[in-house]
Order: structure tokens, then C-alpha cells, then sequence
């Protein structure tokens, strides 16, 4: 199975990367479109298949990714899509979380389970899938996290009130502005993203964003957009932003009228393979 919505993965002077998120994608045969701007085109177009780029009508404005998140959300909608998903181009292979163990899938359908559990609820604004690194393998955790950041990997409602805004923390200021509003977000544990570590791979928003100060201002943007739930506090050597969830735990999924959820397990075809890779 693969998603039944469009998926995007937003790039900028990561030609040479080996293309992370672009191979994975293609690994599991699941369509996608890399979105680049205009003066990298002819460094894309030689390390993969032409037909898959888009080309956005701008180009180097200083503003991160949020002008290439905005055009991507527009185009989805212009293709009549319901919701979209974005993802960031470093991204180094997708797993399922089973009994502890992540294992790596061959297919898109993590995507179209996704999809599938977020379409039985009426108020699920966002969805994605949980970071390799929070996920070790001596701790057990639910299948999903309800009413919390969503990151990297995003499943977007296209006809929410909203657009990227910012130019730092700008998934995390997406997530509390529809928490706030009411709606609930989907972080699947059950489903995984091997993501780089931010700031350990040029090009993106490495270059443009995190140098110097960048990680304070990050931090601060933050407590300045969010007072009431962000403060700002130093881990790992570095500035970090830390968000407090708790007043969203109010907030419950509301089931759509006439689904019907068959009892029992359903691995969509699914099956434990040995030796894939």
C-alpha cells in the first residue's frame, strides 16, 4: 500500500547528500516530489529522476523553509488533496516499532496506516512519526502519543486556519497553534523516522538558521510566540525550548460519524521478513 495523499520532501543544497529521504521514499516504492528552488535545479535533476521535482517560483529570501512549506500546503490543496505530507529531506530510512524492536519497512503503507487511524477521527489536525532517537529499545511505549509536538515528518490537514509562519521552530508553533484551538495531534511511536540530528548535516536550515546564536533565538521566538507554554531551558550543551503539553490533555478525538473499527489486529498485509534492508 502506499499514502493516499501527496508527499513532499522539502530540500535546499542537499544534492550531494545521497539524498536521504528522497532514496528511502523510493526504497519503499511510495511516490513523492522534492520541492527545490530554481538555482539548484540542474545539481537535483543529476543525482535523480527530473519528473520528481518541483521548482519553487522563488528563491533565496531568508526566510527558512516557511515560504517552500506555504507553497507546498497551496499545492496540495491545489490538486484537490485533503491533507499532505511534508517531510524533511534528511531523513535516513522509516521503521515500525514492534515489541520493542524497530524494524525497517519495505513499503509505504506505515503511511497509509497513518492516514487510515487519523481519518476515523474528525479533529486531527496533525500527524507524524516519532524520531528514531526517543525510541530505545529497553523502554516500552504506547503506539501513539496524543496532544504533542509533531516534527520532521507531517501529516497536515489542508483546510485548517493556519500557514507556516516564523522563521525558527516553526512545526512545534504549528502544533500549538491548533492545540490551543482545540484540535489533536497523532505522534505514532508505532511508526518511525531515522532522522540526522539537527545541525549535523550542512545545507537546509543548518546553514541558513542554527549558526552562532541561532539555537537561543530559536529558543526565544518561541517563548515569545507561546509565553504560556514555553520556557526556555539549556540541554546537551546547547539553548533549548521546552514546551509544557499538560493543558492539552483536555483535548479528546472526536470519532467520525458511521466509522466502523473491525475487532481485532490488522497489519495491513504486513508481514516480519528476515534479512530485508
Amino acid at each position: 500500500m502506499n499514502p493516499r495523499y501527496p508527499v513532499y520532501v522539502i530540500s535546499k543544497g542537499r544534492w550531494a547528500l545521497g539524498r536521504c529521504t528522497a532514496s528511502s521514499l523510493e526504497r519503499m516504492g511510495v511516490p513523492f516530489n522534492v520541492v527545490i528552488e530554481p538555482q539548484e535545479f540542474d545539481n537535483y535533476r543529476v543525482r535523480m529522476d527530473e519528473a520528481k521535482l518541483l521548482v519553487l517560483p522563488f528563491s533565496n529570501l531568508g526566510q527558512g523553509s516557511i515560504p517552500a512549506r506555504n507553497w507546498v500546503w497551496d499545492h496540495a490543496i491545489a490538486r484537490g488533496a485533503e491533507r499532505h505530507w511534508i517531510l524533511d529531506d534528511n531523513i535516513f530510512g522509516f521503521y515500525r516499532f514492534n515489541r520493542n524492536r524497530k524494524l525497517p519497512v519495505a513499503s509505504g503503507t506505515i503511511f497509509y496506516v497513518a492516514e487510515d487511524f487519523v481519518e476515523r477521527y474528525e479533529n486531527v489536525a496533525l500527524a507524524g512519526f516519532q524520531y528514531w532517537m526517543f525510541l530505545p529499545r529497553r523502554e516500552p511505549k504506547p503506539a501513539i502519543y496524543l496532544n504533542t509536538r509533531i516534527y520532521s515528518c507531517i501529516l497536515i490537514k489542508n483546510d485548517l486556519p493556519y500557514r507556516w509562519r516564523g522563521r525558527y521552530n516553526e512545526d512545534t508553533d504549528l502544533s500549538l497553534r491548533a492545540l490551543k484551538d482545540g484540535w489533536c495531534t497523532i505522534l505514532y511511536n508505532a511508526f518511525v523516522a531515522d532522522k540526522a540530528a539537527t545541525m549535523t548535516v550542512r545545507g537546509g536550515n543548518t546553514d541558513q538558521l542554527y549558526q552562532g546564536d541561532g539555537r537561543l533565538k530559536m529558543a526565544q521566538s518561541l517563548v515569545d510566540q507561546h509565553p504560556d507554554v514555553v520556557s526556555i531551558t539549556r540541554k546537551w550543551g546547547r539553548w533549548q525550548h521546552l514546551v509544557d503539553y499538560r493543558p492539552f490533555r483536555r483535548n479528546r478525538l472526536i470519532p467520525r460519524s458511521g466509522v466502523e473499527i473491525p475487532v481485532g489486529v490488522n497489519n495491513y498485509g504486513m508481514v516480519l521478513q528476515e534479512g530485508w534492508q
